[in-house]
C-alpha cells in the first residue's frame, strides 16, 4: 500500500496546490477537496487500524498545509472530534456520529478557544439535564462546511471543561446563537466565524465528556503540535518553490529539520512547546520572505504563491496562539541580530 505521506503528497501536488491560488482568490474551497481526503481515509486518520506511524504524522500535516492552508486548516480540526468521541462514555452520541466522522461523510469542527483563557470567553452553567452556555467561541473554522462542531465551555462553578458535539447549524440553537463571519488575511476560505451564545441550552445527550482543567490542558499539547505543522508546512512549500526558481535553499532545509526536531522533542516533554511554536512561525516568515525576494516584483501581485505564503506565514504568528507563544515570538523577533 502507498504510504500515508505519499498519499498526502499525491493529493497535495495534483489537487490542492494547483487550485490554491483560485481558492485564495475566490474564498471558497471546492467540496471535491474534502471528498478526496475522505475517500483516501484522511478523515479517520486518528483511529485507523493501518494509520500512519507517529513519525509520519508531521509529514502528512506539513505536506497538506503547504499545499492549501484553507483546505488543511478546515480538515485538521476534524481529528480532535474523532478522538473525543472515540474516548467518550456517551454511547448514544458516539453511535450517532462516530462512523460518519471516520469515513468523512460527516465533517466536524471544534470550538476550543472559548474555554482556554482565564477568565474564559464561553461559560457553561449546569441546569437540570444539561448545560446553559453564555459567552463566545471566538474562532470556529469551517462554519457552513462542517456538519457538527464540538463546543468546549468552562463550568462557571467547578472549573471543569464541558465538551459537547452538536449540529453546526444556527437553527439548532433556538435563536440563542449569533454567527459573525470573520475575514482572515489568509485561509479565508476556511469560513471561520465567531459564535456568540445567549442562554443556549445543551442537553446531556450531546455531552461527549466533562473533564478537569488538568486533563484539558494536557490534551492541548498535541493540538499545539499539530497547529505548528501549519508553519512548518509553509516552510516546506517555500523551500520547494525557491528550488524551482533555482535558488539554493539548503540552509532553509537544515533549519526546517532543526525546528522539526524541537517540535518532536516538545511533544516528548524535552522542549517547551510554546517556544517550538514560536520557532516554527518565525522560520515560516523568514522562508516566505526569502521566496518573495527570490520571486521578485511579481510577488506584489495579489494571490500569487509567494504572496499567499507570506500572508499564511503571518497568519501562523497569531493563529491558534497562546500568550506564551506571543511572548517568545516578540523576544525572538526583537533580539539583536548577531553576525
Amino acid at each position: 500500500m502507498t504510504s500515508w505521506p505519499e498519499r498526502a503528497r499525491d493529493i497535495a501536488d495534483t489537487i490542492l496546490f494547483p487550485a490554491a491560488e483560485l481558492v485564495d482568490a475566490e474564498g471558497e474551497i471546492p467540496s471535491s477537496h474534502f471528498e478526496i481526503l475522505a475517500a483516501e481515509g484522511f478523515y479517520g486518520l486518528a483511529v485507523s487500524d493501518d494509520g500512519p506511524e507517529p513519525g509520519e504524522l508531521a509529514q502528512i500535516f506539513e505536506i497538506l498545509c503547504g499545499a492549501c492552508l484553507s483546505t488543511s486548516f478546515t480538515w485538521m480540526q476534524h481529528g480532535g472530534v474523532v478522538m473525543s468521541l472515540a474516548a467518550s462514555a456517551n454511547a448514544p452520541l458516539r453511535s450517532r456520529w462516530f462512523d460518519g466522522l471516520v469515513d468523512g461523510s460527516v465533517k466536524a469542527g471544534v470550538a476550543f478557544a472559548g474555554a482556554i483563557p482565564r477568565p474564559p470567553k464561553l461559560y457553561a452553567r449546569r441546569e437540570n439535564s444539561g448545560y446553559v452556555l453564555d459567552g463566545s467561541a471566538p474562532f470556529v473554522t469551517g462554519w457552513g462546511i462542517v456538519d457538527v462542531v464540538q463546543l468546549s465551555a468552562r463550568d462557571e462553578f467547578d472549573d471543569t471543561i464541558v465538551h459537547a458535539v452538536v449540529p453546526a447549524e444556527a437553527t439548532h440553537f433556538g435563536g440563542g446563537l449569533t454567527v459573525e463571519p470573520l475575514r482572515l488575511i489568509a485561509a479565508d476560505a476556511s469560513n471561520t466565524v465567531r459564535l456568540r451564545f445567549d442562554n443556549v441550552r445543551i442537553d446531556d445527550a450531546s455531552v461527549a465528556a466533562v473533564v478537569t482543567d488538568e486533563q484539558f490542558q494536557a490534551g492541548q499539547l498535541h493540538g499545539s503540535w499539530i497547529n505548528g505543522c501549519m508553519a512548518m508546512g509553509i516552510v516546506r512549500r517555500a523551500i520547494t518553490q525557491m528550488e524551482e526558481l533555482g535558488v539554493d535553499a539548503d540552509a532553509f532545509r537544515a533549519l526546517h529539520a532543526d525546528v522539526r526536531s524541537r517540535f518532536d522533542a516538545a511533544l516528548a516533554g524535552d522542549y517547551d512547546m510554546f517556544h517550538a511554536r514560536a520557532d516554527g512561525s518565525e522560520l515560516a516568515v523568514r522562508a516566505a520572505a526569502a521566496l518573495v525576494t527570490a520571486n521578485g516584483s511579481s510577488s506584489l501581485i495579489g494571490h500569487g504563491t509567494a504572496e499567499r505564503l507570506m500572508r499564511e506565514a503571518t497568519f501562523t504568528l497569531v493563529g491558534a496562539s497562546r500568550p506564551e507563544i506571543k511572548t517568545a515570538l516578540l523576544k525572538s523577533l526583537s533580539a539583536e541580530q548577531r553576525r
